[in-house]
């Protein structure tokens, strides 16, 4: 396996990572999430309902834990909160986390789902650093659909990690995001590779002679882009994951690969203008 591809540094954070991180959303099985870390993965992205991976990684952490990369964060729940005043559930879902794994810290804290700039007040920012000066969390940042507004952040600096949506069908990251990463090299984790596995069937618009994607392609199609430092995956049993993993071993898709799947992706999204 190409070490190159397979892994690198999480942007400034200085958080070495495995490129391809693992969500645990499906209820894969224990055994799925041992064969991941027994695989080299150790980027785990957990909520309070991934039962099966805290109990995984709990038990993990005490003889791995600065092996491992915990990712987690509170939701923007919209009309729940004051936006002078900031948003309560920071930290308490924080100290609910650090509860349910038995740790002092954890490596990236997300403010999930800001769809304005206007969510992210100073008040918020100021709570996220503070978990940062405390020593809770290693790396903070945000979740957004907002690709213009993500493309600002990185260029000030205001994040050390940022987390969106980039596959075959959704590229405008390329023009609204990758650019403005240079100067402060934020974190950059992306999820959805195969567009919920629309990327994965065929649409009505593909002739039938004509291949289709692999998942693996799919993800091999985000990690060969070196602006990702992860893509996170979803398996729903041990086969899928070992088939995602196996796809890193081919490295970074070719030329004509590519442009195969930009081809298929654009009819993908043309298939699915109401699903953006």
């Amino acid at each position: 396996m190409d070490e190159s591809f397979s892994h690198t540094v999480l942007g400034n954070t200085g958080i070495k990572v495995h490129r391809l991180g693992l969500a645990a959303t499906y209820r894969p099985g224990k055994r799925t999430i041992h064969k991941a870390l027994d695989e080299g993965v150790n980027f785990f992205f957990c909520f309070s309902i991934d039962t099966q991976m805290i109990h995984v990684l709990r038990d993990v952490f005490k003889s791995r834990r600065e092996e491992l990369v915990v990712a987690t964060g509170a939701y923007n729940l919209l009309g729940s909160y004051n936006l002078v005043w900031g948003h309560p559930s920071l930290r308490c879902t924080l100290e609910k986390r650090l509860r349910q794994l038995r740790t002092d810290y954890i490596d990236v804290f997300l403010f999930l789902g800001v769809t304005k700039e206007k969510h992210l007040t100073e008040h918020v920012k100021e709570e996220l650093y503070r978990f940062r000066e405390e020593g809770k969390v290693r790396s903070i940042g945000i979740s957004t659909h907002n690709r213009k507004f993500a493309g600002t952040l990185a260029a000030q600096g205001v994040v050390d990690t940022l987390m969106i949506r980039y596959n075959a069908a959704h590229r405008g990251a390329e023009q609204d995001i990758f650019p403005y990463l240079n100067e402060h090299n934020p974190g950059l984790v992306s999820y959805t590779a195969t567009r919920w596995s629309y990327l994965i069937r065929r649409p009505r618009k593909w002739p039938k002679e004509e291949r289709i994607p692999t998942p693996g392609m799919c993800y091999r199609f985000v990690l060969s882009n070196p602006h990702v430092h992860v893509c996170l995956t979803a398996p729903r049993k041990m086969e899928e994951l070992e088939e995602n993993l196996a796809s890193l071993r081919d490295g970074p898709l070719s030329e004509e690969e590519m442009d195969f799947m930009r081809n298929f992706g654009d009819v993908v999204h043309k298939a699915k203008k109401w699903f953006m």
